[in-house]
């Protein structure tokens, strides 16, 4: 049977919808001075720098041996290297508003495959429909006009829709780093696709010619440290306690996050489709999350005991 999450999985899973909601605008602004290989790579080297003082900071220490560094290689290709790499790319040619919505299908890759691969994480009709309510509240959330450019710019479309796919895998691989504390799989992680990634940039890219602003060099520290460092600890403490189909849910929630943000901070002034937006990633949520439908159907059973046993 799939985990049901508590009130503190579901606290983390929000922080790190908002780390997460703030990467779309700081990669956007980076790319501007920046081609797309240089800011992943800078983007992992900033977070895994973090990691790495953060873990000798509380009295750890990276592993010795080669067998975990083998496997953090592969978790940093999954949900690093790849995604990063695709979204930053595609987002060259779409924009960051339809780039969340297609990224908002991680969880249906991931209940699907979870269904293969997990066990006790099996595809219930509640998950599906909580996807699908969950997909379709981040289209109304981010607006409709985002849609307009769908099927247009294909190959930049493709390349967010295989990045979703990636998460979905490196969900289900993390489980496999569950030996480790939280923040030491995060810093092996980080720092192996760090180390994958400066040479590429260098190579293709020859980053030293470019001239980047002070706004890009901000981009980059606050994508480093906020939505990769620190997002990344988060994210491993989820999926240690909650799985792999639970934690895919953040990309549900990080555009309700991002919205949520610019009402309380930007004084911005939604229209009633985002409000019904809410309302559907919400809806989707709780379908998924399973409590409150196990709330009714009991009620629903004990009135139909009521009905058939009549008290005398």
């Amino acid at each position: 049977m799939a985990k049901v999450m508590n009130s503190r999985d579901w606290g983390l899973l929000v922080s790190l919808s908002i780390l997460w909601g703030g990467s779309f605008y700081f990669a956007e602004v980076a790319i501007r001075d920046l081609g797309p290989l240089t800011v992943v790579a800078g983007r992992v080297s900033v977070g895994a720098l973090g990691l790495l003082a953060a873990v000798y900071a509380v009295g750890l220490r990276m592993p010795a041996s080669l067998a975990p560094w083998r496997q953090f290689t592969t978790m940093g290709l999954l949900n690093n290297v790849l995604p990063f790499s695709l979204i930053v790319w595609g987002q060259t040619s779409i924009d960051s508003s339809l780039a969340a919505i297609l990224n908002a299908t991680t969880p249906m890759f991931s209940v699907v495959l979870a269904h293969i691969w997990v066990s006790g994480e099996q595809m219930t009709p509640n998950r599906i429909a909580g996807v699908g309510l969950g997909i379709a509240g981040v289209a109304l959330l981010v607006g409709p006009s985002a849609l307009s450019g769908l099927g247009d710019h294909l190959g930049g479309q493709l390349a967010v829709l295989a990045a979703a796919c990636c998460y979905a895998v490196a969900a289900i691989y993390g489980r496999r780093l569950g030996d480790h504390p939280p923040i030491v799989s995060a810093a092996g992680q980080v720092t192996a696709s760090a180390v994958i990634m400066m040479p590429v940039c260098l190579i293709a890219e020859a980053p030293w010619t470019a001239a980047p602003s002070a706004e890009t060099m901000w981009a980059i520290a606050g994508i480093g440290l906020l939505c990769t460092a620190l997002a990344y600890a988060i994210y491993f403490r989820i999926l240690s306690s909650a799985g792999p189909t639970n934690l895919m849910l953040v990309t549900l929630l990080v555009p309700l996050s991002a919205t949520g943000l610019g009402i309380l901070f930007l004084g911005e002034k939604p229209g009633p489709e985002v409000f019904v937006g809410m309302a559907l990633i919400l809806a989707g949520l709780a379908a998924i999350d399973g409590r409150v439908l196990g709330l009714i159907r009991p009620s629903r059973a004990a009135r139909s005991s009521r009905r058939r046993h009549p008290q005398e």
